[in-house]
């Protein structure tokens, strides 16, 4: 029997320092073994508990799922469940039924993930001196030499396997609790942003909108750990920014809703009411709000915002529009241009307010030749108004985004 193994490749394969350097380690730990000074590790290792640990930690070695492919299949001509690194464990299968058992890989992917294991010190190779893979008994039957595949470097290299499995493990939980962390900030502030631009609060709610756009782009399922922290902290600073516009936008009466409610309670207690005289306040009451315009509403966008989004408009004021009142003169003057006639213009600022009203016809001149029939539109719109259906929102959104869809 040999008593020292070939360690040089066969034919075209070059012997490197690193790979020198790397049997030499493993021959000198194999002898502290034998003479048991290993200490804890002993170099010993269920098979398949280590290759489900290598699979775990395969991204610290460099190596993919087709060659743990073929690294299981060298696994599995191992005749013991327990691989033992304080001796070589050669194996030695033929061509066809390694291919066989790496799922019927070619033979030329199989050299190449061969490669590929011992560049990254996970097996040996053990050639013989024609460069086939077999064995050599003696006159009894007992294994004499082999040449093959070393699995050796394996086991022995168990015990840094497995504590690369578990810290890839709790990188995987860190990721995962930190990807919920942001997914809900997105939610909750979307949320938020959608809330205010539905009820028309003042604020640049649309900005606000932008900006969590751009938090969310670029996070992919493999997001870096590193990444999710930023984008967790920038949205942790952009939510108390929305929560804080959004309560700063509530009126005192919001703020104390519950009063308010015990209010309504305590006024519709009353049972001494006379049913008739609530009938006639009731259709006063109708007759005077139906002759009162709609109120303002609070504008979802800064007037300077506004502008940026349709430059266009502030050609028609007298000296540019820098305040809400040039932009009502603007639009009175933009809407004649665009064929709407001056009934629809007024019953769209009684539906929708003044402000608002402005705000469509900024909106449909920017929008140019991609609007067909801006009359018909704004006709639809104040309808969706009477029945407080309407909201900028959209327009706005579409506006940002750069839509050139026709309406």
């Amino acid at each position: 029997m040999m008593e020292q193994i070939a360690t040089t490749p066969f034919g075209g394969g070059r012997m490197s320092a690193r790979l020198f350097l790397r049997q030499r380690a493993a021959a000198e730990r194999q002898e502290k073994l034998r003479a048991g000074a290993g200490g804890n590790d002993g170099g010993r290792a269920d098979k398949w508990q280590l290759m489900r640990a290598v699979t775990e930690a395969r991204r610290a070695y460099g190596i993919g799922d087709r060659t743990i492919s073929v690294l299981e299949a060298l696994v599995s001509f191992a005749s013991e469940r327990e691989l033992d690194g304080t001796a070589p464990i050669i194996v030695f299968p033929s061509n066809r039924e390694l291919s066989l058992r790496a799922r019927g890989m070619a033979p030329a992917t199989i050299r190449r993930h061969l490669a590929a294991l011992v560049e990254a010190g996970l097996i040996f190779r053990r050639d013989s001196a024609n460069g086939k893979r077999f064995c050599r008994r003696d006159e009894t039957g007992g294994l004499e030499d082999a040449f093959g595949f070393d699995l050796a470097p394996l086991a022995l290299r168990a015990g840094e396997i497995f504590e690369a499995a578990e810290a890839v493990r709790a990188e995987d939980r860190a990721q995962r609790a930190l990807r919920g962390e942001v997914t809900l900030h997105q939610r909750d502030i979307a949320k938020i942003i959608a809330t205010a631009l539905e009820e028309g609060r003042g604020g640049d709610w649309l900005d606000y909108s932008a900006r969590l756009a751009a938090l969310a782009a670029g996070l992919g399922r493999r997001a870096a750990l590193g990444l999710l922290t930023d984008r967790r902290t920038a949205l942790q600073r952009l939510r108390a920014e929305v929560e804080n516009a959004y309560l700063s936008s509530l009126s005192e009466e919001e703020m104390s809703g519950s009063d308010l409610q015990t209010e309504q309670h305590i006024q519709n207690s009353n049972t001494d009411q006379n049913l008739e005289s609530c009938g006639r306040e009731t259709q006063t009451a109708k007759a005077v709000n139906a002759a009162r315009p709609a109120p303002e509403q609070k504008m979802a966008i800064s007037l300077d915002r506004l502008i940026r989004l349709c430059p266009d408009i502030a050609d028609y004021g007298r000296d540019g529009v820098t305040s809400w009142a040039d932009l009502l003169a603007a639009a009175d003057l933009v809407r004649a241009m665009l064929g709407i006639s001056p009934d629809a213009w007024r019953k769209a600022k009684a539906a929708m307010g003044e402000q608002a009203a402005a705000v469509v016809i900024a909106a449909l001149l920017q929008r140019g030749e991609a609007i067909r029939s801006p009359g018909g539109y704004l006709r639809d719109l104040t309808e969706k108004a009477g029945r407080g259906a309407f909201s900028i929102y959209p327009m706005l959104q579409a506006l940002e985004r750069g839509e050139g869809r026709r309406i």
